[in-house]
């Protein structure tokens, strides 16, 4: 082999080596794992209600003062699951899912009587 030929294989394995030593460091740094299913969950339930409120406030069945107090209370839904998140390196325990699972039964039941009024 040449000079050159040795040198560009020489760069190419510490550029490739380089890489994958950060490509471990931040997976163990504990960046959230956007597949995660219990996490997924929570959240899409989260995005949902977000939606039905929506709907509710363009369909005129919820109003502007019951739409701020369920986006609030969504949003410390949300955080509560940033939190929890931030806390198991991106995941969260069934305890954490099932507590939050709970909370946003009683916002959906909430949701559903006000859309549902009489």
């Amino acid at each position: 082999m040449n000079k050159p030929t040795r040198t560009f294989i020489s760069l190419a394995l510490t550029a490739l080596i380089g890489s994958a030593g950060t490509a471990i460091a931040q997976s163990a740094a504990g960046l959230p794992d956007p597949g995660h299913p219990r996490v997924n969950e929570v959240q899409t339930r989260i995005d949902n209600q977000e939606n039905r409120v929506d709907r509710g406030v363009s369909d005129g069945q919820i109003n502007a003062r019951q739409a701020t107090r369920d986006d609030a209370k969504l949003a410390r839904e949300q955080n509560s699951l940033n939190r929890d998140q931030a806390k198991n390196g991106g995941h969260i325990t069934k305890a954490e899912q099932a507590n939050l699972n709970k909370r946003l039964n009683k916002g959906s039941a909430q949701i559903y009587h006000q859309r549902h009024k009489a």
